[in-house]
This record gives C-alpha cells, structure tokens and sequence, in this order.
C-alpha cells in the first residue's frame, strides 16, 4: 500500500490515516486505484469514519421511525366515535324496549360530528291531534337535567357530546326533536 504524503510539511503518512503524524493537519483525500484485467483504471474513493456515523444516525432514524409507526397503529386507543358506537351498538341489542307507558325506545344511533341520536315513539301519540311544539315545551327541561346529572350520561358530558331525543308518533310521523348540546350541561 502507497503512503500519503501531507501537502504542508510533507511527512509520509498511512494510507488510513485522516490527520497527518507530523503537524496535525487533515491529510487529503485518497484514492486506490485498481487494475481491472483490460488495464483500465478504476477510482473508489477511501471510505472514512464519517459515513458510519451518518450511516449510524440514520440507521437510528429509521429505528426511530418504525417503533413510533408501531405503537401509532398497534397500541392505538380507540376513538370516541368508536366507543359511542359500541355504545349504541350495546343499547340496540335490547331495542325497542318500553320506557313507560306512553315511550318506546326504538333505537340508537351514532352520527357523525360527535351526536349520539335516541329514537323514540310515542305509543298513544298521533301527530295530526298533539301540540308538537307544547309537548317539546314540556319534554324539554326534564331531557337536559337527565343529560347533566345522570351517571350513565358522564362519559359523554366529559366528550362534550350532543345527545339528540328524537320523537315519533304511533304510525312513524315525525313529532320532535330534543337536542342537548355541551353548552346545556356544562
């Protein structure tokens, strides 16, 4: 193996070398030549203790990367919308369930933008012969003070969930709609 030589003062130096032995200054960078069979010749650059440390960092980065993708896809807790729909899923298995006398309990449903929807009838109702607009008066004040201080409804008061009361009359008509947003029971 050939020696480098230091431009600066000219000392002999080991090929490996990146600094010179006699003055301290960064030799240059070096090349081996190689003679391939057809007499050509062919420069590789010397690889030096730079690259393993850039290789290092990024083989660091990469490991990085692949443990936070892991745990963002395996280990992920599972959306609220998702637990509303559990939610919902576990009320319908015992649906259409008799709330008194006058209310049926048809269904629930998880909607989109954060809106859990329950879906009565009123049994004894038929919308033609009621007063929608007094009975939503009357419903109402009850609807929302369930809303703030029932135990069952905390989890969703905590995600400032809207709770919807929709009501129906005996044949499927529309009556009304109660809807309890996070400004109501806050």
């Amino acid at each position: 193996m050939e020696n480098i030589k230091c431009n600066r003062c000219g000392n002999e130096n080991r090929n490996n070398a990146r600094y010179c032995s006699g003055c301290g200054y960064e030799l240059p960078k070096s090349t081996i030549e190689e003679e391939t069979s057809n007499r050509n010749v062919i420069s590789i650059p010397v690889t030096t203790g730079r690259r393993k440390s850039i290789n290092s960092i990024l083989g660091v980065l990469v490991g990085l990367a692949v443990c936070f993708a892991v745990q963002h896809f395996l280990f992920k807790t599972p959306s609220f919308d998702k637990v509303m729909m559990e939610s919902a899923s576990e009320i319908n298995k015992s649906c259409p369930i008799m709330v008194d006398a006058e209310t049926r309990l048809d269904n629930a449903v998880a909607l989109p933008k954060n809106i859990l929807q329950y879906n009565y009838t009123l049994m004894n109702m038929d919308a033609e012969l009621v007063d929608t607009l007094e009975m939503k008066k009357v419903l109402e004040p009850n609807i929302v003070n369930f809303v703030k201080s029932s135990p069952q409804m905390k989890v969703f008061r905590d995600n400032k969930t809207t709770i919807n009361y929709h009501y129906k009359d005996k044949n499927g008509v529309y009556l009304f709609i109660v809807s309890v947003t996070a400004n109501q029971y806050e």
